[in-house]
């Protein structure tokens, strides 16, 4: 049995009270939404008849937002410190309800905004209070090419059912159907491999054990793989049917749109990692000389090289390290962490009920809180930094920011957490006492950019070439996802690795790849995380007050002009060249610890 939320002091729990005292403020809160669910009806089909109903609508969406938002963070994050209580799942549902009844009440604003005479509404603009929402108007009317007619729009709405059945085939599949063998342990106990404890097996010491789950895993997706090949196929038409529909060029030109970012930089990515493939390769044969090995295989990638090397990190110990760690961002950032600490936006240990895993949450209204269960090992140290640069990101954000211009967009999203842990990387390295641990930090922080950058860009490429493929009339079949995803492992792995052919089946096991073109968003965040924290190393206060500034912008501003003003221009292959050539100065750094 774990321990009981009760028995957990109060300075580990986050303090959800500041939102909410009592069962009576939640109510009048709900009241409240419906009243202005109620109240933004009264307006539709009127908006372009005066700018008065255009504002007195705009106002009456951001207040309604507003609370609704705090109701939906503060009931689900109530639910996740215990799911067994029945109250507080009662209460997120009926969040959840309300949330989608203003969504309904409120869906007329877009469209008749988008339908609105364009000289009228530049001239609605002139007023002060409406000049306020212009960047809003703007970015809804930059839609407008993509926007159909309001029965057209209805139906890409009501075939959004059939669209999204690919990926609910995939989460029953191998959530639900797909059986794994059992293989022998370390001990010689039997052991069924699972999603979860795959994840651990390849990392085994016993190179038996991870060839045997390796082999275990991917021979049953082999079994399934016309079942897979059919629902990606149908993931990648229905992207595609969306993008045409929508008059972009492309698949991946409609997914880039919203952020407003250029193909050019997903290709750059691409292109940048190309030339840096040497580096990984040399990684990959220092890993292979740590390791004793004769010849390296795809089972053998993850496996940790400082074999007795083990931390154990105390929380309070952990926050001591942390203001350490971050303390080249500045007085003012720490400040707002200790904020984090001593105001209690951290929900700390695990409890039972409690919701895995771990995130940076809240509202415009309510403190960016942290959810996660500290085990006092490194990786929930990393974990808890990581949260962290979300929290502070979205803390400046919202308290420089009006609300409808505070939330950030997701090509940025993970700029803040990485360069945390990039800067606590760099604290440990400099604070290592022994070989083994300055190896073992140096083989955490190569494998975290191998998976974000390497892997992740490699992901994306397998994206950009099914689609394309698929966009000029080629049907594609297992063999031809397989034999695609093979040929790339053995470009990106091949000069120093034995690519199992097993390798090919892995497309079936990656669910990112039912978010169209998302992927590579967490190899650009990893890239200019890299840029920004060498320069706030290098330079200091000057790389610390551009980088302060980028977090405050909130999403006042496209990511590419934000991060620009911070100090990386991410439209520019050189940026993403720059983070590589960290990781092969890492690397070399690793070649002289052996």
């Amino acid at each position: 049995m774990g321990i009981e939320r009760k028995n957990i002091e109060e300075k580990y729990k986050w303090d959800l009270e500041k939102m909410y005292p009592n069962k009576e403020c939640i109510e009048a809160d709900m009241k409240k939404a419906a009243d202005l669910t109620e109240k933004i009806k009264i307006y539709k089909g009127k908006l372009s008849e005066d700018k008065k109903n255009l504002l007195e609508a705009l106002t009456t969406l951001e207040e309604a937002s507003r609370v609704i938002e705090k109701l939906y963070v503060y009931t689900h994050m109530k639910h996740h410190e215990d799911t067994r209580k029945n109250d507080n799942q009662a209460n997120s549902v009926k969040s959840e309800m309300i949330s989608t009844d203003f969504g309904v009440a409120s869906s007329y604003i877009v469209p008749e905004i988008i339908s609105m005479n364009e000289d009228i509404l530049n001239d609605y603009l002139k007023d002060e209070k409406l000049s306020f929402y212009k960047k809003f108007i703007e970015d809804i009317l930059r839609d407008k090419p993509h926007t159909l007619s309001e029965n057209e729009e209805k139906i890409l709405a009501s075939v959004s059912e059939l669209t999204s059945v690919p990926e609910s085939v995939y989460d029953m599949l191998a959530y639900a159907d797909m059986e794994f063998p059992e293989i022998d342990g370390e001990d010689g106990e039997k052991i069924k491999i699972d999603h979860f404890n795959y994840s651990l097996l390849i990392k085994s010491r016993d190179r038996r054990v991870r060839k045997d789950a390796f082999n275990g895993e991917f021979s049953t997706y082999e079994k399934f793989k016309n079942t897979y090949a059919s629902s990606l196929y149908g993931a990648i038409k229905s992207e595609i049917f969306y993008a045409k529909m929508r008059k972009h060029n492309s698949a991946i030109e409609g997914s880039l749109f919203a952020d407003n970012i250029n193909v050019e930089v997903y290709n750059n990515l691409i292109d940048a990692v190309h030339e840096s493939i040497p580096a990984l390769n040399k990684y990959i044969d220092i890993k292979k000389k740590i390791l004793g090995l004769e010849d390296i295989h795809m089972y053998d990638l993850y496996v940790p090289l400082a074999e007795k090397f083990e931390y154990k990190i105390p929380y309070e110990e952990a926050k001591e390290i942390i203001m350490k760690a971050l303390k080249p961002l500045g007085d003012e950032y720490l400040s707002i962490i200790q904020k984090a600490f001593d105001e209690r936006w951290i929900d700390a240990f695990e409890n039972e009920g409690k919701k895995g895993g771990a995130y940076s949450w809240g509202c415009y209204d309510s403190q960016p809180y942290i959810l996660t269960s500290y085990t006092e090992d490194l990786n929930s140290l990393f974990t808890l930094i990581h949260e962290l640069g979300h929290s502070v990101h979205s803390y400046y954000s919202r308290t420089t920011q009006p609300y409808i211009y505070s939330d950030y967009r997701i090509f940025v999203a993970e700029v803040a957490s990485t360069t945390n842990e990039l800067l606590l990387v760099n604290y440990l390295l400099d604070n290592a006492k022994t070989k083994d641990e300055k190896i073992y930090l140096l083989n955490y922080y190569l494998e975290q950019f191998r998976t974000t950058v390497y892997r992740q860009t490699m992901f994306a490429e397998f994206e950009k070439i099914t689609h394309e493929k698929v966009e000029s009339g080629k049907p594609l079949t297992a063999d031809d996802f397989t034999e695609i995803y093979y040929e790339l492992n053995k470009k990106y792995y091949g000069e120093s690795t034995n690519v199992d052919e097993l390798i090919g089946i892995e497309w079936a096991r990656i669910p990112h790849f039912y978010s169209n073109f998302y992927v590579y968003k967490y190899a650009t965040g990893f890239s200019a995380a890299s840029a920004l924290s060498s320069q706030i190393l290098t330079e200091g206060k000057s790389a610390v007050d551009r980088y302060i500034e980028f977090l405050k912008s909130g999403g006042s501003e496209y990511p590419l002009d934000q991060l620009r003003k911070a100090g990386v221009d991410m439209e520019k292959k050189e940026s993403v060249e720059k983070a590589l050539k960290v990781f092969a100065e890492l690397v070399n750094k690793l070649e002289l610890e052996i």
